[in-house]
């Protein structure tokens, strides 16, 4: 049986509109978002059949197609569930996600500061990417990571809590070459009361990292 199934989107594919149109929202899920749960299953059975056979030549390049793969499940599970046809705007104490606005304004400066950093995160990821707001349990503060296609410059530990898809799959066929126009218009979708509630998961479990015996 599959490890990894691929989840249900929480909307329609026309839910996002105008920031991301219906045929980038099918496409995304239904054979990217499709094609890294594939992978992950696949690269699982590949890495069974290797400890059967005791045949570890290929053990570097499976081992890096397993954390493509799911690291690719794992943040567009979140990406959907980041974004919604009513968000917007920021995150205030009257919606009922105050903890979050102070923690982007003590981690930040202000929430205007905090933008900008993801903002150009996203939009400078060299090649395929992530701008990604992540709860670091160490400091327990949130830091802003760019991922490189699925894998590496994050802090081993850190949640990530808001994704930004900068691949090109993401917005190609609606804003063409413009990734910076997409990143920007992504702010129109944010669905803060989603982030807020990664958040306080995160924050619950974050004493869960152990740095010694």
């Amino acid at each position: 049986m599959a490890v990894y199934t691929l989840p249900e989107l929480p909307y329609d594919y026309a839910a996002l509109e105008p920031v991301i149109n219906p045929q980038i929202v099918e496409l995304h899920h239904d054979k990217h978002h499709a094609a890294y749960v594939k992978g992950a299953n696949d690269t699982l059975e590949q890495l069974a059949e290797a400890r059967d056979k005791e045949q570890w030549g290929s053990i570097n390049g499976l081992e890096k197609n397993l954390a493509f793969h799911l690291s690719g499940h794992i943040l567009h599970s979140i990406y959907w569930h980041n974004m919604t046809g009513d968000g917007g705007g920021e995150p205030l104490a009257a919606d009922g996600v105050g903890d979050l606005a102070d923690a982007i304004a003590e981690s930040f400066g202000s929430f205007a500061g905090f933008k900008a950093q993801l903002t150009k995160a996203a939009a400078t990821t060299q090649g395929s990417g992530w701008g990604v707001l992540a709860y670091e349990p160490l400091s327990g503060r949130l830091i802003v990571e760019q991922v490189y296609d699925h894998q590496g410059n994050v802090g081993q530990g850190s949640v990530p809590i808001l994704v930004f898809d900068a691949w090109e799959h993401a917005f190609y066929l609606q804003y063409k070459n413009q990734k910076v126009d997409f990143i920007d218009a992504m702010w129109a979708v944010v669905n803060w009361q989603d982030v807020a509630r990664r958040h306080a998961a995160a924050k619950e479990r974050g004493d869960s990292l152990l740095l010694a015996p």
